[in-house]
């Protein structure tokens, strides 16, 4: 087995350090080949826990099918099922779920003012986090490329949407792909003259921080617009426009922090405008014969 391990578990993970420790105290009696599965989910489980049959069985050592009853073995029904455990001992079911203080009979309206409140505070977040200097820097960033590539997954992809749509109606070269090799290839094409705006609240997701590296690594300039300033994404930035806001559960945190990021683009815009009067006399042309867009 190859002993790499590339996703070491960390007090981060505490839910993950204890389930860990259920499944070791389930792997006393097994087949060598399936105590090569069960030594690689102990070592890495965050690479078995995103990874197919194929790839752990390969890592592994083993084959596809030894995968399977591995997983079987120590109190599974499948490899799927191994995979899920994994997930929720991580928190990563609980992206897509309510918020846990709402119980399961919660009222319509108390869901409503939950999600409210959310966005509030993430805003009121919003005033005392991001740096007016830093947002300066991002607009004059943008403002003299020759093009600007938006990247962000999941609900970021929402927030970049509306970053390209606002840029391009001030005349700004904005893009943004949504295949991720698509993107890691137009990146690895840029140049100093151009800039990649990265959106992730976390400051973790996997796709988009490849997207960055490669942008770093081109040379271009790299604005994060993210929830902290001690994420690897921010880390890696040339210029790092942080949201704030206090740790919530997943789906909480995506959602508030989508409302403080779409500020910052407005802000982005609007400064943009305000410093080029050329853009902004274009981008009221472009819109003359458009229909209501409010």
């Amino acid at each position: 087995m190859d002993d790499t391990d590339g996703n070491r578990v960390s007090d981060e993970h505490p839910g993950l350090l204890r389930w860990l420790g259920t499944v070791a105290g389930r792997s006393g009696d097994l087949a060598a080949s399936e105590a090569k599965v069960v030594a690689l989910v102990m070592a890495d489980p965050l690479f078995v826990g995103t990874s197919t049959t194929a790839q752990v069985a390969a890592r592994a050592g083993v084959s596809a099918p030894s995968v399977v009853r591995a997983a079987r073995a120590i109190g599974f029904a499948g490899f799927s099922d191994l995979k899920f455990e994994i997930a929720r001992a991580r928190g990563a079911t609980e992206f897509f779920s309510p918020p846990p203080a709402l119980p399961d009979d919660a009222p319509t309206v108390d869901v409503l003012e939950s999600a409210t409140r959310t966005g509030i505070e993430a805003l009121t977040a919003l005033a005392g986090s991001l740096d007016p200097a830093a947002l300066d820097r991002a607009v004059d960033a943008v403002r003299d490329a020759r093009q600007v590539l938006v990247v962000g997954a999941g609900t970021s992809a929402a927030v970049a949407a509306d970053a390209v749509f606002r840029l391009r109606a001030l005349g700004v070269g904005a893009l943004t792909i949504p295949d991720h090799e698509s993107a890691m290839i137009a990146t690895r094409l840029l140049d100093g003259r151009d800039v990649v705006l990265a959106v992730s609240s976390t400051g973790r997701t996997a796709s988009t921080l490849a997207v960055a590296d490669a942008a770093t690594s081109a040379g271009a300039a790299l604005v994060a617009l993210t929830n902290h300033y001690d994420t690897p994404l921010a880390e890696l930035a040339d210029i790092a426009l942080a949201v704030g806001g206090a740790a919530l559960p997943g789906q909480m945190a995506a959602a508030g922090s989508r409302l403080a990021q779409l500020v910052v683009i407005d802000a982005l815009a609007a400064v943009l405008a305000l410093r080029d009067p050329e853009r902004r006399r274009r981008a009221e042309h472009a819109g003359m014969d458009l229909p209501n867009l409010t």
